[in-house]
């Protein structure tokens, strides 16, 4: 079984979408060991709680920049024996020492279909606004690898959601949550832990 380390900053919904999956047997070879969140109080955490998961907490604003907080966090994912990390609504920043510690280990889930929409300043409702601005009529979501370029490492999964006349960010953001990003994230977290994801020149194929 591989251990499933979970990242989180606030309410934790997509940790959540990934401890219903477990339960329900969908995550194949895998059981989340650990939830580690960059703030304290967050519901995230109580979420970990109340399903029997050990939880720590580091907080950010505790350390002076990047590097020593990046340090931090992948002492404790290697503390853990992650096999994989899971960025699940991690709002914090970390450096290249987390991806050469876990190559190919972390993955996130991010509110469109990339190349389209992500990058530096795309998070939470920044893209569904992004979104309706720019009129297109289908968005989704992407599960992809973590490396050191901001949403521009490995596809793993993708799925379509449609864009509806009188949407708000907050409508569309519900929608693509329940339509995409819970359903791909358990999904991906499966396909990794049955080692059916491959890596060839850069791009990732699920077999």
């Amino acid at each position: 079984m591989k251990n499933i380390v979970v990242l989180v900053s606030g309410g934790g919904t997509n940790l959540q979408a990934l401890i219903d999956a477990e339960k329900r047997g969908e995550i194949k070879g895998g059981k989340i060991t650990c939830v580690i969140s960059s703030k304290p109080d967050v519901y995230a955490l109580e979420r970990a709680e109340q399903n029997g998961i050990s939880t720590r907490v580091i907080p950010r604003k505790e350390y002076s920049d990047v590097s020593s907080y990046t340090k931090a966090v992948t002492e404790a994912l290697l503390d853990e024996k992650a096999d994989l990390v899971v960025y699940a609504g991690f709002m914090t920043i970390l450096d290249e020492q987390v991806v050469k510690a876990f190559p190919y280990k972390m993955m996130n889930v991010h509110p469109a279909l990339i190349p389209s929409f992500c990058g530096k300043g795309f998070y939470g409702l920044h893209v569904h606004e992004a979104v309706l601005d720019s009129g297109v009529k289908l968005t989704g979501a992407t599960v992809h690898f973590v490396t050191e370029v901001c949403d521009g490492g490995p596809i793993i999964l993708q799925g379509a959601v449609p864009v509806m006349n009188g949407d708000t960010p907050e409508i569309l953001q519900k929608r693509v949550m329940e339509q995409a990003e819970w359903k791909l994230l358990p999904k991906a977290v499966s396909l990794f832990c049955e080692d059916r994801i491959t890596i060839k020149d850069g791009k990732a194929y699920v077999d």
